[in-house]
């Protein structure tokens, strides 16, 4: 059995990595990751087309020149894109994501682990809680890149908003604000970094009493090691 420190610690750990799986849950299935207005320019007046969406669905708001709504239509993502430059980013954001979840599920595991147990596989041990950790905080990273890139590099919202209204012709500006669902991906990170600190001072400690255990057969006089 673990010790009682060595539970404690893992599982502190094991809930930061729980907090971080349900997280990366609540990201996927929001909606509101971006929020954008796209201004276009129509025979007789300007049109301006407000979306909110995510990675799957996301509303449209339709606005005449003199600040009127004309129309509001929920629409997914997916089946409005039209360029396969921002379906594949998109399909790559996702899959990042869903990568994150499993690497964000793994690390629980392994802490669950290492908290109710001591584990003989050396990958099992904090090695493995250091490795999944890693690699989920790096996927959300990825996924902070890639969705700015889909919507500021590819137009995104442009796109999107070509889909919710017909017979726009000029593009004359867009304005994008990230919301929530966006943002939190921050808190992730944050989380995976807070299960590494609690590992490495767990780890760090176990090497402290090992060396010290260690020392004292070190500097034993040669005839008392003979005997």
């Amino acid at each position: 059995m673990p010790s009682r420190k060595k539970t404690c610690m893992f599982a502190s750990a094991f809930c930061t990595c729980v907090s971080s799986f349900v997280v990366v849950c609540v990201v996927l299935a929001t909606p509101q990751w971006v929020s954008s207005e796209v201004r276009f320019s129509r025979t007789g007046s300007n049109v301006t087309i407000s979306l909110k969406y995510g990675l799957f669905t996301g509303t449209c708001e339709q606005f005449v020149e003199a600040g009127i709504q004309v129309s509001q239509t929920i629409f997914q993502v997916a089946d409005a894109m039209s360029s396969s430059s921002t379906r594949g980013l998109n399909v790559a954001t996702i899959v990042v994501l869903v990568l994150a979840l499993l690497s964000s599920l793994l690390s629980s595991g392994f802490t669950c682990t290492n908290a109710v147990s001591n584990p003989y596989q050396t990958f099992l041990g904090p090695i493995g809680v250091y490795t999944w950790n890693a690699v989920c905080g790096v996927l959300i990273l990825i996924a902070m890149i890639l969705f700015p890139v889909n919507v500021e590099g590819n137009r995104l919202s442009e796109e999107l908003a070509h889909s919710c209204s017909t017979s726009l012709e000029a593009h004359i500006g867009s304005k994008h604000i990230y919301g929530y669902s966006y943002w939190i991906m921050l808190l992730i990170i944050f989380l995976n970094i807070a299960s590494l600190i609690i590992i490495y001072f767990y780890d760090h400690a176990r090497y402290s009493k090992k060396k010290e255990q260690e020392r004292p057969i070190e500097n034993a006089p040669k005839d008392v090691i003979l005997f």
